[in-house]
């Protein structure tokens, strides 16, 4: 039997109560790209593999956000898995008015057109096939069209509010 949870401190759902639980999920940082009239992007720890045939994965982004208006017309779009090595590229995307794709950004324009970063541990273009409305986000369903699984590394990770990375 395991023990069960404290109920004393529960609290009514809220932005702030969904925060502070999530902070105890560790979650691996990818950074999302598309391509408009400039590259846009952004740090996401919501991405996930949704099924296997047709390969898919999906993510959310706020619809406030600077690269939303790019990514709801984007045809395809980048998703880039962080080595534990990126945490200031990481930071550069998260960053609100950042130049992402400055001087000390890495990147080419890839298959599609969808700008690809450099020395990622993995990466894929995928070509979007829903935008789903979801509060104040939208989750972005896509079908892996290309990618590359060999930039090696370990992975970087989000927790407690910070990147980090794995501990053996």
């Amino acid at each position: 039997m395991t023990a069960s949870p404290e109920l004393s401190s529960a609290r009514t759902a809220s932005p702030d109560l969904l925060r502070s639980v999530f902070r105890q999920h560790a979650a691996g940082v990818a950074v999302i790209t598309a391509a408009g009239d400039r590259p846009v992007g952004f740090t996401a720890t919501s991405l996930n593999s949704v099924a296997a045939e047709p390969p898919l994965i999906s993510f959310g982004v706020g619809t406030s956000s600077s690269s939303w208006p790019v990514v709801a017309e984007a045809e395809h779009i980048g998703v880039h898995i962080l080595g534990e090595h990126q945490q200031e590229l990481a930071a550069t995307f998260a960053r609100s008015g950042a130049d992402r794709f400055g001087p000390s950004t890495y990147w080419r324009s890839g298959p599609e057109g969808v700008p690809v970063l450099h020395g990622v541990v993995a990466w894929l273009v995928c070509r979007v096939v829903a935008r789903i409305p979801a509060g104040d986000h939208r989750i972005v369903i896509a079908e892996a069209v290309v990618g590359d699984p060999a930039g090696g590394g370990r992975p970087l990770l989000y927790h407690q509010g910070r990147f980090t990375a794995l501990r053996d």
